[in-house]
């Protein structure tokens, strides 16, 4: 079995869907239209980031129907495979903020910065932040300077600030804070957590194969949702689990696979 499976698998969808974008932009091809924040699969079925919808709503905007049934369709769809599958599956800024983790790892500079500057509640202070901005203002506040629009849209349509977006990001996270943007700072990474604390598809560990080798805990970008690891058998219920699999496919002693959720342990472990 490939080792970086879906490390591999995960960089595939990722240019994949760029290529699309791209495609759709320069060659007129009808597979995937529009940008993350608003998209038509073969010009049918509508998609739209229902983070950026929120904050239309909020700030008074006529949402369309189109847009709000895109909306929803995000919404179920990353409901059952996981909230932040979006942010490791399909979200261009995780391959550059998984390089400036993966130098980290290389050079030992996560043995240097030993506590984090930042509490990961943050990117739900600025969810709440944004949404107050954009009620007050009447525009989509996070849209304005998403660094994530920037780097897609530049994409599409030629990079211009973006490069210097994603710059400072990837300076930002390897040399500030691990994981800063994606596990401290971006909202759109928070509101999804919140979606996927509902999701279906999780993350297994299985405790009397673990030897304790940590290896997953050193490559997973949200560390704290494997508590379990060493201690107990059990799902990662946290919405915060990205769902990229780093940990299961750096697992040697096969500890940790995916799996459906439990919804009846669920339900006696969130009571």
């Amino acid at each position: 079995m490939i080792k970086n499976r879906f490390l591999i698998l995960r960089r595939l969808v990722q240019i994949s869907l760029m290529v699309l974008y791209f495609g759709a932009n320069a060659w007129g091809w009808n597979i995937l239209i529009g940008n993350l924040s608003s998209s038509k699969i073969l010009g049918l079925i509508p998609m739209s980031d229902p983070y950026a919808v929120l904050q239309m709503f909020v700030s008074g905007a006529i949402i369309a129907s189109d847009i709000f049934v895109g909306a929803l369709i995000a919404v179920l769809f990353y409901s059952i495979i996981g909230g932040r599958a979006f942010c490791s599956w399909v979200c261009p800024v995780n391959m550059i903020t998984d390089l400036a983790n993966y130098i980290r790892r290389k050079f030992g500079l996560n043995r240097i910065q030993k506590k984090q500057p930042a509490t990961r509640s943050m990117r739900y202070w600025i969810i709440a932040i944004s949404l107050v901005i954009s009620a007050i203002f009447g525009v989509a506040a996070f849209e304005f300077i998403s660094p994530i629009s920037m780097l897609h849209r530049g994409i599409i349509f030629g990079l211009g600030f973006g490069w210097a977006a994603i710059l400072i990001i990837f300076l930002f996270d390897l040399f500030v804070l691990k994981n800063g943007w994606c596990g401290h700072i971006c909202p759109l990474g928070g509101f999804y957590s919140l979606i996927g604390r509902f999701s279906l598809i999780r993350v297994r560990h299985q405790e009397e194969k673990c030897t304790l080798c940590m290896k997953c805990k050193e490559v997973c970008p949200e560390s704290q949702v494997l508590f379990m690891v060493g201690k107990s058998s059990g799902q990662v219920l946290s919405g915060e689990c990205t769902n990229c699999a780093r940990c299961v496919e750096v697992c040697d002693d096969d500890a940790l696979n995916f799996s459906i959720r439990d919804l009846l342990n669920s339900k006696n472990k969130e009571s």
